[in-house]
Protein backbone atom coordinates (compact mmCIF):
# COMPACT_ATOMS: atom_id res chain seq x y z
CA UNK A 1 0.00 0.00 0.00
CA UNK A 2 1.33 3.43 -0.96
CA UNK A 3 3.35 4.87 0.64
CA UNK A 4 5.48 2.04 1.99
CA UNK A 5 7.76 2.22 5.02
CA UNK A 6 11.43 1.35 4.37
CA UNK A 7 13.62 0.58 7.39
CA UNK A 8 17.37 0.03 7.80
CA UNK A 9 18.87 -3.43 8.27
CA UNK A 10 22.51 -3.26 9.33
CA UNK A 11 22.57 -6.97 10.13
CA UNK A 12 20.24 -9.95 10.43
CA UNK A 13 19.02 -9.12 13.94
CA UNK A 14 18.17 -5.56 12.95
CA UNK A 15 16.40 -6.73 9.82
CA UNK A 16 14.20 -9.10 11.78
CA UNK A 17 13.41 -6.32 14.26
CA UNK A 18 12.43 -3.94 11.46
CA UNK A 19 10.12 -6.54 9.96
CA UNK A 20 8.64 -7.42 13.35
CA UNK A 21 7.83 -3.77 14.07
CA UNK A 22 6.10 -3.06 10.78
CA UNK A 23 8.50 -2.31 7.93
CA UNK A 24 7.09 -2.90 4.45
CA UNK A 25 10.63 -3.11 3.09
CA UNK A 26 14.20 -3.13 4.37
CA UNK A 27 17.46 -1.99 2.84
CA UNK A 28 20.75 -3.75 3.46
CA UNK A 29 24.21 -4.24 2.00
CA UNK A 30 26.72 -6.96 1.36
CA UNK A 31 30.26 -6.76 2.67
CA UNK A 32 31.31 -4.46 -0.18
CA UNK A 33 29.99 -1.67 -2.42
CA UNK A 34 27.61 -0.16 0.17
CA UNK A 35 27.80 3.25 1.85
CA UNK A 36 27.94 1.94 5.45
CA UNK A 37 31.05 -0.23 5.67
CA UNK A 38 30.90 -0.19 9.50
CA UNK A 39 27.30 -1.36 9.75
CA UNK A 40 28.17 -5.05 10.05
CA UNK A 41 26.30 -5.88 6.86
CA UNK A 42 25.66 -9.31 5.35
CA UNK A 43 27.74 -12.13 3.95
CA UNK A 44 26.40 -13.70 0.77
CA UNK A 45 24.99 -16.60 2.76
CA UNK A 46 23.30 -14.17 5.14
CA UNK A 47 21.87 -12.22 2.21
CA UNK A 48 20.30 -15.40 0.89
CA UNK A 49 18.82 -16.08 4.32
CA UNK A 50 17.65 -12.47 4.66
CA UNK A 51 15.85 -12.41 1.31
CA UNK A 52 14.12 -15.72 2.06
CA UNK A 53 13.12 -14.53 5.54
CA UNK A 54 11.76 -11.19 4.33
CA UNK A 55 9.96 -12.56 1.28
CA UNK A 56 8.38 -15.23 3.45
CA UNK A 57 6.76 -12.41 5.42
CA UNK A 58 5.75 -10.27 2.47
CA UNK A 59 8.56 -7.74 2.99
CA UNK A 60 10.73 -6.36 0.17
CA UNK A 61 14.53 -6.25 0.27
CA UNK A 62 16.53 -3.47 -1.39
CA UNK A 63 20.29 -4.00 -1.65
CA UNK A 64 22.59 -0.97 -1.60
CA UNK A 65 25.32 -0.83 -4.25
CA UNK A 66 25.73 2.92 -3.96
CA UNK A 67 29.46 3.54 -3.60
CA UNK A 68 31.40 5.47 -6.24
CA UNK A 69 33.69 2.64 -7.47
CA UNK A 70 37.09 3.23 -9.02
CA UNK A 71 38.01 1.72 -12.36
CA UNK A 72 39.89 -1.25 -10.94
CA UNK A 73 36.84 -2.31 -8.90
CA UNK A 74 34.49 -2.96 -11.79
CA UNK A 75 35.61 -6.55 -12.29
CA UNK A 76 34.66 -7.51 -8.73
CA UNK A 77 31.52 -5.40 -9.00
CA UNK A 78 30.41 -7.21 -12.16
CA UNK A 79 30.74 -10.56 -10.39
CA UNK A 80 28.83 -9.22 -7.36
CA UNK A 81 25.99 -7.92 -9.53
CA UNK A 82 25.74 -11.33 -11.20
CA UNK A 83 25.37 -12.85 -7.72
CA UNK A 84 22.61 -10.36 -6.91
CA UNK A 85 20.82 -11.24 -10.14
CA UNK A 86 20.59 -14.80 -8.87
CA UNK A 87 19.69 -13.69 -5.34
CA UNK A 88 16.57 -11.85 -6.57
CA UNK A 89 16.18 -9.01 -4.08
CA UNK A 90 13.46 -6.51 -4.95
CA UNK A 91 15.75 -3.66 -6.04
CA UNK A 92 19.31 -2.38 -6.21
CA UNK A 93 20.09 1.05 -4.76
CA UNK A 94 22.74 2.67 -6.98
CA UNK A 95 24.22 6.13 -7.42
CA UNK A 96 26.98 5.94 -10.05
CA UNK A 97 26.24 6.06 -13.79
CA UNK A 98 28.79 3.35 -14.47
CA UNK A 99 27.13 1.09 -11.91
CA UNK A 100 23.74 1.77 -13.49
CA UNK A 101 24.97 0.63 -16.90
CA UNK A 102 26.79 -2.38 -15.48
CA UNK A 103 23.76 -3.42 -13.42
CA UNK A 104 21.55 -3.31 -16.51
CA UNK A 105 23.88 -5.86 -18.12
CA UNK A 106 24.72 -8.08 -15.14
CA UNK A 107 21.44 -7.90 -13.19
CA UNK A 108 18.84 -7.05 -15.85
CA UNK A 109 15.85 -8.39 -13.90
CA UNK A 110 16.44 -6.18 -10.84
CA UNK A 111 14.76 -2.76 -10.59
CA UNK A 112 17.15 0.14 -10.04
CA UNK A 113 16.59 2.71 -7.30
CA UNK A 114 18.75 5.83 -7.49
CA UNK A 115 20.42 6.67 -4.17
CA UNK A 116 20.15 10.06 -2.49
CA UNK A 117 23.93 10.21 -3.14
CA UNK A 118 23.04 11.22 -6.72
CA UNK A 119 21.53 14.47 -5.38
CA UNK A 120 18.41 14.61 -7.55
CA UNK A 121 16.69 17.94 -6.86
CA UNK A 122 14.60 18.47 -10.01
CA UNK A 123 12.01 16.75 -12.17
CA UNK A 124 14.32 17.10 -15.17
CA UNK A 125 17.11 15.14 -13.47
CA UNK A 126 14.61 12.55 -12.24
CA UNK A 127 13.23 12.03 -15.75
CA UNK A 128 16.75 11.76 -17.19
CA UNK A 129 17.60 8.93 -14.80
CA UNK A 130 14.23 7.32 -15.50
CA UNK A 131 15.13 7.29 -19.20
CA UNK A 132 18.31 5.41 -18.28
CA UNK A 133 16.24 2.66 -16.68
CA UNK A 134 15.88 3.84 -13.07
CA UNK A 135 12.53 2.85 -11.54
CA UNK A 136 12.72 4.89 -8.32
CA UNK A 137 14.49 8.07 -7.24
CA UNK A 138 15.53 8.58 -3.62
CA UNK A 139 15.27 12.35 -3.63
CA UNK A 140 17.97 14.56 -2.13
CA UNK A 141 17.39 15.48 1.50
CA UNK A 142 17.89 19.14 0.61
CA UNK A 143 14.42 19.51 -0.94
CA UNK A 144 11.49 21.31 0.65
CA UNK A 145 8.04 19.75 0.86
CA UNK A 146 6.86 22.10 -1.88
CA UNK A 147 9.72 21.02 -4.15
CA UNK A 148 8.98 17.35 -3.47
CA UNK A 149 5.35 17.87 -4.48
CA UNK A 150 6.45 19.71 -7.63
CA UNK A 151 8.75 16.86 -8.67
CA UNK A 152 5.93 14.39 -8.14
CA UNK A 153 3.60 16.55 -10.24
CA UNK A 154 6.11 16.91 -13.07
CA UNK A 155 7.29 13.29 -13.34
CA UNK A 156 5.45 10.27 -14.80
CA UNK A 157 3.57 7.86 -12.56
CA UNK A 158 5.88 5.10 -13.79
CA UNK A 159 8.72 6.74 -11.84
CA UNK A 160 8.53 6.06 -8.10
CA UNK A 161 9.78 8.63 -5.58
CA UNK A 162 11.25 7.96 -2.15
CA UNK A 163 12.21 10.43 0.59
CA UNK A 164 13.91 10.24 3.95
CA UNK A 165 11.61 11.02 6.87
CA UNK A 166 13.78 10.21 9.88
CA UNK A 167 17.40 9.92 10.97
CA UNK A 168 20.82 11.50 10.72
CA UNK A 169 21.43 14.38 8.33
CA UNK A 170 24.74 15.19 6.66
CA UNK A 171 26.16 18.71 6.85
CA UNK A 172 27.26 18.26 3.23
CA UNK A 173 25.14 17.96 0.11
CA UNK A 174 23.62 14.47 0.28
CA UNK A 175 26.82 13.08 1.73
CA UNK A 176 29.20 14.51 -0.88
CA UNK A 177 31.93 15.29 1.63
CA UNK A 178 35.71 15.03 1.82
CA UNK A 179 36.18 15.88 5.52
CA UNK A 180 36.68 12.23 6.40
CA UNK A 181 39.20 11.79 3.57
CA UNK A 182 41.23 14.79 4.71
CA UNK A 183 41.08 14.29 8.49
CA UNK A 184 40.97 10.50 8.83
CA UNK A 185 42.08 9.08 5.45
CA UNK A 186 38.70 7.33 5.19
CA UNK A 187 36.60 7.89 2.07
CA UNK A 188 33.07 8.94 2.97
CA UNK A 189 31.92 8.27 -0.58
CA UNK A 190 33.08 4.67 -0.39
CA UNK A 191 31.29 3.67 2.81
CA UNK A 192 34.06 4.59 5.27
CA UNK A 193 33.00 7.97 6.71
CA UNK A 194 34.63 8.70 10.09
CA UNK A 195 32.02 11.43 10.72
CA UNK A 196 34.47 14.24 11.61
CA UNK A 197 31.50 16.60 11.41
CA UNK A 198 30.41 14.97 14.72
CA UNK A 199 33.77 15.42 16.46
CA UNK A 200 34.08 17.83 19.37
CA UNK A 201 36.03 20.93 18.32
CA UNK A 202 37.32 23.64 20.63
CA UNK A 203 37.87 27.26 19.69
CA UNK A 204 36.43 30.60 20.70
CA UNK A 205 35.87 32.69 17.55
CA UNK A 206 35.74 32.28 13.80
CA UNK A 207 36.34 34.96 11.17
CA UNK A 208 35.31 34.89 7.50
CA UNK A 209 37.96 36.23 5.10
CA UNK A 210 35.71 38.79 3.39
CA UNK A 211 34.38 40.03 6.74
CA UNK A 212 37.60 40.57 8.63
CA UNK A 213 37.11 42.11 12.02
CA UNK A 214 33.67 40.58 12.42
CA UNK A 215 34.51 37.93 14.99
CA UNK A 216 31.76 35.35 15.38
CA UNK A 217 31.67 33.79 18.86
CA UNK A 218 31.34 30.03 18.96
CA UNK A 219 29.75 28.71 22.13
CA UNK A 220 30.87 25.38 23.52
CA UNK A 221 29.93 23.22 26.46
CA UNK A 222 31.97 20.67 28.40
CA UNK A 223 32.09 18.45 25.33
CA UNK A 224 33.08 21.06 22.75
CA UNK A 225 31.15 22.79 19.98
CA UNK A 226 29.13 21.35 17.13
CA UNK A 227 29.32 23.85 14.26
CA UNK A 228 29.24 21.05 11.66
CA UNK A 229 26.98 18.51 13.40
CA UNK A 230 23.51 18.51 11.84
CA UNK A 231 20.39 17.84 13.84
CA UNK A 232 18.53 14.62 13.11
CA UNK A 233 15.48 14.63 10.86
CA UNK A 234 12.14 13.80 12.47
CA UNK A 235 8.90 14.10 10.50
CA UNK A 236 6.55 12.21 12.83
CA UNK A 237 4.49 15.36 13.46
CA UNK A 238 3.92 15.88 9.73
CA UNK A 239 2.45 12.56 8.62
CA UNK A 240 -0.59 14.08 6.82
CA UNK A 241 1.60 16.29 4.62
CA UNK A 242 3.89 13.37 3.83
CA UNK A 243 1.03 10.99 3.10
CA UNK A 244 -0.57 13.50 0.72
CA UNK A 245 2.69 14.43 -1.04
CA UNK A 246 2.49 11.65 -3.62
CA UNK A 247 5.68 9.98 -2.36
CA UNK A 248 5.79 6.22 -2.89
CA UNK A 249 8.13 5.29 -0.05
CA UNK A 250 9.21 6.77 3.29
CA UNK A 251 12.77 5.93 4.32
CA UNK A 252 14.25 5.70 7.81
CA UNK A 253 18.02 6.24 8.12
CA UNK A 254 20.05 4.12 10.50
CA UNK A 255 21.82 0.94 9.36
CA UNK A 256 24.45 1.57 12.05
CA UNK A 257 21.88 2.11 14.80
CA UNK A 258 20.80 -0.47 17.39
CA UNK A 259 18.02 -3.05 17.31
CA UNK A 260 16.22 -0.93 19.90
CA UNK A 261 16.44 2.11 17.61
CA UNK A 262 15.21 0.28 14.53
CA UNK A 263 12.33 -1.26 16.50
CA UNK A 264 11.11 1.93 18.17
CA UNK A 265 11.44 4.20 15.13
CA UNK A 266 9.82 1.74 12.71
CA UNK A 267 7.02 1.13 15.21
CA UNK A 268 6.30 4.84 15.74
CA UNK A 269 6.02 5.65 12.03
CA UNK A 270 4.04 2.47 11.38
CA UNK A 271 1.49 3.50 14.02
CA UNK A 272 1.26 7.06 12.71
CA UNK A 273 0.89 6.02 9.06
CA UNK A 274 -1.73 3.39 9.88
CA UNK A 275 -3.65 5.86 12.03
CA UNK A 276 -3.79 8.34 9.16
CA UNK A 277 -5.03 5.66 6.77
CA UNK A 278 -7.79 4.70 9.21
CA UNK A 279 -8.81 8.16 10.37
CA UNK A 280 -8.28 10.40 7.33
CA UNK A 281 -9.54 13.90 8.10
CA UNK A 282 -10.16 12.87 11.73
CA UNK A 283 -6.47 12.03 12.22
CA UNK A 284 -4.93 13.29 15.43
CA UNK A 285 -1.23 13.22 16.22
CA UNK A 286 -0.41 11.16 19.31
CA UNK A 287 2.41 12.75 21.37
CA UNK A 288 3.38 9.27 22.54
CA UNK A 289 4.73 8.58 19.04
CA UNK A 290 7.20 11.44 19.45
CA UNK A 291 8.02 10.20 22.91
CA UNK A 292 8.99 6.87 21.34
CA UNK A 293 11.39 8.64 18.97
CA UNK A 294 12.83 10.64 21.86
CA UNK A 295 13.49 7.40 23.75
CA UNK A 296 16.17 6.21 21.31
CA UNK A 297 19.68 7.53 20.81
CA UNK A 298 19.42 10.69 18.69
CA UNK A 299 20.63 14.23 18.21
CA UNK A 300 18.36 17.24 18.52
CA UNK A 301 15.40 16.83 16.19
CA UNK A 302 14.38 19.10 13.33
CA UNK A 303 12.44 18.78 10.07
CA UNK A 304 15.52 19.05 7.86
CA UNK A 305 14.88 21.09 4.70
CA UNK A 306 11.18 20.28 4.39
CA UNK A 307 10.04 23.62 5.80
CA UNK A 308 12.83 26.06 5.07
CA UNK A 309 16.51 26.53 4.31
CA UNK A 310 19.04 26.22 7.16
CA UNK A 311 19.76 29.94 6.77
CA UNK A 312 16.17 30.52 7.87
CA UNK A 313 16.08 27.82 10.53
CA UNK A 314 19.46 26.70 11.91
CA UNK A 315 19.85 22.95 11.65
CA UNK A 316 23.01 22.44 13.73
CA UNK A 317 23.22 20.80 17.13
CA UNK A 318 23.55 23.20 20.04
CA UNK A 319 24.15 20.76 22.89
CA UNK A 320 25.12 17.18 23.56
CA UNK A 321 25.92 15.41 20.27
CA UNK A 322 23.75 12.41 21.21
CA UNK A 323 20.73 12.18 23.48
CA UNK A 324 19.62 8.84 24.86
CA UNK A 325 16.72 8.57 27.27
CA UNK A 326 16.39 4.80 27.56
CA UNK A 327 18.64 1.76 27.80
CA UNK A 328 18.12 -1.38 25.73
CA UNK A 329 17.65 -4.17 28.27
CA UNK A 330 16.55 -7.34 26.45
CA UNK A 331 14.84 -8.96 23.48
CA UNK A 332 12.09 -11.55 23.89
CA UNK A 333 13.08 -14.96 22.52
CA UNK A 334 9.64 -16.48 23.09
CA UNK A 335 6.00 -15.60 23.56
CA UNK A 336 4.86 -15.45 27.18
CA UNK A 337 3.26 -18.58 28.58
CA UNK A 338 -0.03 -18.89 30.47
CA UNK A 339 1.70 -17.49 33.58
CA UNK A 340 2.96 -14.38 31.78
CA UNK A 341 6.56 -15.63 31.73
CA UNK A 342 8.78 -15.24 28.66
CA UNK A 343 12.39 -16.03 27.75
CA UNK A 344 14.70 -13.05 27.12
CA UNK A 345 18.24 -12.39 25.92
CA UNK A 346 20.10 -9.76 27.94
CA UNK A 347 21.44 -6.64 26.21
CA UNK A 348 22.15 -4.57 29.34
CA UNK A 349 22.10 -5.39 33.04
CA UNK A 350 18.79 -5.01 34.86
CA UNK A 351 17.72 -5.49 38.46
CA UNK A 352 14.79 -7.02 40.28
CA UNK A 353 12.23 -4.40 41.25
CA UNK A 354 13.25 -1.71 38.80
CA UNK A 355 10.84 -0.06 36.39
CA UNK A 356 11.16 -1.27 32.81
CA UNK A 357 9.14 -0.87 29.62
CA UNK A 358 7.81 -3.39 27.13
CA UNK A 359 7.77 -2.31 23.49
CA UNK A 360 5.58 -4.46 21.27
CA UNK A 361 4.50 -3.84 17.65
CA UNK A 362 1.56 -1.47 17.28
CA UNK A 363 1.80 -0.07 20.81
CA UNK A 364 3.89 2.53 22.61
CA UNK A 365 6.05 1.52 25.56
CA UNK A 366 4.25 0.19 28.64
CA UNK A 367 5.89 0.42 32.06
CA UNK A 368 6.04 -2.43 34.55
CA UNK A 369 8.03 -3.50 37.60
CA UNK A 370 10.42 -6.42 37.16
CA UNK A 371 9.23 -8.46 40.15
CA UNK A 372 10.20 -12.03 39.21
CA UNK A 373 13.23 -13.27 37.23
CA UNK A 374 14.86 -16.69 36.85
CA UNK A 375 17.97 -18.02 35.14
CA UNK A 376 17.70 -20.81 32.57
CA UNK A 377 17.98 -23.44 35.30
CA UNK A 378 14.95 -21.99 37.08
CA UNK A 379 16.82 -20.31 39.94
CA UNK A 380 15.42 -16.99 41.14
CA UNK A 381 17.80 -14.10 40.37
CA UNK A 382 17.90 -10.44 41.38
CA UNK A 383 19.87 -9.14 38.38
CA UNK A 384 21.06 -10.06 34.88
CA UNK A 385 24.81 -9.38 35.02
CA UNK A 386 26.14 -11.50 32.14
CA UNK A 387 26.22 -10.25 28.53
CA UNK A 388 23.70 -12.04 26.31
CA UNK A 389 22.59 -14.30 29.16
CA UNK A 390 19.19 -15.90 28.74
CA UNK A 391 16.68 -15.56 31.54
CA UNK A 392 12.96 -15.70 32.21
CA UNK A 393 10.87 -12.85 33.52
CA UNK A 394 7.21 -12.45 34.46
CA UNK A 395 5.34 -9.50 32.96
CA UNK A 396 1.81 -8.16 33.47
CA UNK A 397 1.40 -7.91 29.67
CA UNK A 398 1.36 -10.53 26.93
CA UNK A 399 4.79 -10.81 25.30
CA UNK A 400 5.52 -11.83 21.72
CA UNK A 401 8.82 -13.10 20.38
CA UNK A 402 10.85 -10.11 19.18
CA UNK A 403 9.41 -7.65 21.69
CA UNK A 404 11.88 -5.22 23.29
CA UNK A 405 12.51 -4.52 26.97
CA UNK A 406 14.07 -1.17 27.80
CA UNK A 407 14.72 0.84 30.95
CA UNK A 408 12.07 3.52 31.43
CA UNK A 409 13.10 7.06 30.49
CA UNK A 410 13.09 8.39 34.06
CA UNK A 411 15.51 5.65 35.15
CA UNK A 412 17.79 5.35 32.09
Amino acid sequence: MKPSLLSPAGNMEKMKAAINFGADAVYLAGKAFGMRAAAGNFTREEMEEAVAYAHGRGVSVNVTVNVMPRGDEYGALAEYLSFLEGLKPDALIVSDLGVIELAKRKAPSLPLHLSTQASVVSAEAAKAYHALGVKRIVLARELSMEEVRAIRRDTPDSLELETFIHGAMCVSYSGRCLLSNNLAARDGNRGQCAQPCRWEYRFAYIEEKMRQGQMIPVEEDAFGTYIMSSKDMCMIEHIPELMESGIDCFKIEGRMKSVCYVSAVTNAYRMAMDAYRRQGSDYRFDPLWLRELESVSHREYATGYYYGEPSENANLCSGLPLISETAYIATALSDSDENGIALFEQKNKSFLGETLELLTPGQTGRAFAAERMWDEEGNAIDSTPHPLMRYRMALPFAVKQGDIIRRAAADA
